[in-house]
């Protein structure tokens, strides 16, 4: 080589390597969405230190958060905020002005805070206040025990900023220790490392030293006990509770044996569950190492259990690889549930499994029916712009989700597919992906190597069922429907036939009621099996659901539906049974018994039901 064509050579290449590292430094880490005024690829939150006194008697959370921030040449931090009174902020330790910015109804505000370039952290004084949606404060009439207040937080989809200010993005992944002062009778548990019993000053301190997303922190105060299910599980729960709870999810440490047989190490030391007052608006929430369930699943014979082994499920699925926005919801939903069934036919057998996806099934047909005038929201990767993100928050995202992964598990073969889900799940630990790194991580590792063609963007990016989808059975459903069309044929039935049911089969047999059933036969039924009065609270909500529509008011089924709607606050619940009162033109009776419920409800409940129903709060 002569020596100019050399030197051009070098020229060239270190030409061509400044471009390359421009691009690589101006390639954003962070991505672009609409449900946070945080701009992470200028500035982001990288540690919380909070410091809070709860306050029960004023209802009003007094606290400081510092943040470890990194900078990149920013001149200020944004954080979300909502319904916060924000006091005063500093920027390494000096008092500096901040700026709110116009309120919105879904987002709340902008906090601006100024920073320079040597800023390493910014300390923001702060209380909550009576809108502060996440917080929910139950007076002791509303606990199990009903001698002490509770407060728990719910932070899912955005609602942490309304108790932190925050950058309030799933894809802005933190580590926190807290400090929280309640009164001496209280226990505080964190989603974090926690208190086995009271301390004697009422000052508890928690390290969550694994980075999560800020909608996973997580608190809750009351008068708690708690019981060890083995040496890295146990429960929590009002002393009411505790035995009931401990005793109802005994199968917790198999569970986790399970889920790790199938895609690796539990990477969160302690998985334990806390049962919380009735008003919890969920069934269950993922918080790491401590996750949140509703007293509902507490049937007394493990048959809803499924709810355990979906949130522990979210432990690979959502807390360790997380949706990078809420418009990848289904990221962390579909995902769960496939991973739930699996660890259910682990541990109970394919029957089992089989039933709680039927159900599933039949919830994702109902969806898309709801859906009919807005067929693009029943596309597993959406666009909420404008949108509240609890509106994707639906069977589009867990059920079809899960009949995507279960149709390309069939497609591909399970042991393909199961390696592919455990190198997925320990590659991107800890981080989080859209949906269109998914795909390409799909394609790449899974499809391509095996050269399998499989319509993956029809199942993503296009409304409806996909017509390659995976067909679900069970003999037990088909031996209940046939078991119902006996029953209605005939005057009596040998009913002992019944009595190792599921509740999936129960559930089955309630649902595929004929539209044409007589209230006389509704009669027949409940009579013969105590519907009305049943304490599984799966099976008593689907036969409300039936009341409702089939105007059937034997037994005292209407006060039993009034004392459910009033006790019960799990949002699925209680928007199926008020959709009922709605579908049956009962918008009036339905309201009657909302207007006492409502008092009782978390505001992730009462924004659903209010808007439901069209109920303005006077």
């Amino acid at each position: 080589m002569k020596k100019q064509t050399f030197l051009y050579a070098l020229v060239i290449l270190a030409f061509n390597c400044a471009e390359n590292k421009k691009e690589v430094a101006t390639t954003p880490k962070y991505v672009e969405e609409s449900h946070s005024y945080a701009k992470p690829n200028e500035a982001v939150i990288k540690h919380l230190d909070l410091e809070i006194d709860v306050d029960f008697k004023t209802q009003i959370i007094d606290g400081e958060a510092t943040f470890t921030i990194e900078n990149h040449n920013a001149s200020e931090i944004v954080l979300d905020t909502k319904f916060l009174d924000i006091i005063s902020t500093k920027s390494n330790d000096k008092e500096v002005s901040f700026k709110l910015g116009t309120f919105d109804k879904q987002l709340g505000q902008a906090l601006s805070i100024p920073i320079s370039e040597d800023t390493k952290q910014v300390t923001i004084q702060y209380k909550t206040t009576a809108n502060s949606e996440a917080l929910q404060w139950l007076s002791p009439q509303q606990t199990a025990d009903k001698t002490h207040p509770f407060l728990f937080t719910q932070g899912q989809a955005i609602l942490t900023r309304s108790w932190i200010p925050i950058q309030d993005s799933p894809q802005i992944r933190i580590t926190y220790n807290a400090k929280v002062v309640v009164p001496k009778e209280l226990m505080a548990v964190m989603s974090a490392e926690n208190p086995k019993e009271k301390t004697a000053d009422g000052i508890y301190n928690f390290t969550m030293k694994q980075p999560i997303s800020p909608y996973l922190i997580a608190l809750a105060i009351g008068d708690l006990e708690y019981k060890p299910v083995s040496n890295r599980t146990g429960v929590y729960a009002e002393k009411s509770m505790i035995d009931k709870a401990q005793a109802e999810f005994i199968d917790m440490e198999k569970m986790v044996v399970a889920a790790e047989n199938l895609y690796g190490n539990y990477d969160w030391d302690q998985f334990d569950v806390i049962v919380l007052p009735p008003s919890f608006p969920f069934g269950g929430m993922e918080n790491p190492r401590l996750t949140f369930a509703t007293p509902t699943v507490i049937a007394g014979d493990k048959s809803l259990t499924s709810l355990i082994a979906h949130e522990l499920a979210h432990s690979w699925s959502g807390n360790l690889v997380t949706n990078a926005t809420w418009d990848d919801f289904w990221l962390n939903e579909g995902f769960t549930v496939y991973f739930e069934i699996r660890i259910m036919e682990a541990l109970y057998g394919k029957d089992r499994a089989n039933m709680i996806a039927l159900i599933g099934r039949q919830d994702l047909e109902e969806e898309v029916e709801s859906f009919k005038d807005d067929p693009n929201m029943t596309k597993l990767k959406l666009d909420l712009s404008d949108k509240n993100p609890d509106d994707g928050m639906n069977s589009i995202a867990y059920d079809k989700g899960y009949l995507f992964l279960r149709t390309l598990e069939e497609k591909v073969g399970r042991e393909k597919f199961d390696a592919f889900l455990k190198n997925y799940f320990k590659t991107n630990a800890f981080s989080t992906v859209t949906t269109e790194g998914f795909v390409d991580y799909l394609n790449s590792n899974l499809l391509e190597p095996n050269n399998i063609t499989f319509n993956v963007n029809e199942w993503i990016y296009e409304p409806g069922i996909p017509d390659n989808q995976s067909i679900i059975v069970s003999n037990k459903f088909d031996d209940a429907k046939t078991f119902l069309k006996v029953f209605l044929e005939t005057k009596s039935v040998d009913t002992s036939t019944t009595n190792d049911w599921t509740t999936q089969e129960w559930v089955h047999f309630i649902r595929n009621f004929p539209e044409t059933i007589t209230t006389y036969d509704l009669k027949r039924l409940d009579d013969a099996f105590n519907f009305t009065n049943a304490t599984n609270s799966h099976i008593a909500m689907v036969w409300y659901e039936q009341a409702i529509r089939h105007d059937y008011h034997g037994n005292g089924v209407d006060q039993k539906i009034e004392d459910f709607l009033i006790r019960v606050g799990r949002r699925w619940y209680v928007s199926t049974l008020f959709k009922a009162y709605k579908k049956a033109d009962k918008v009036d009776e339905a309201l009657a018994i909302y207007k006492k419920s409502r008092p009782n409800y978390h505001s992730v409940t009462v924004n659903t039901i209010d808007e439901l129903l069209g109920y303005k709060n006077q």
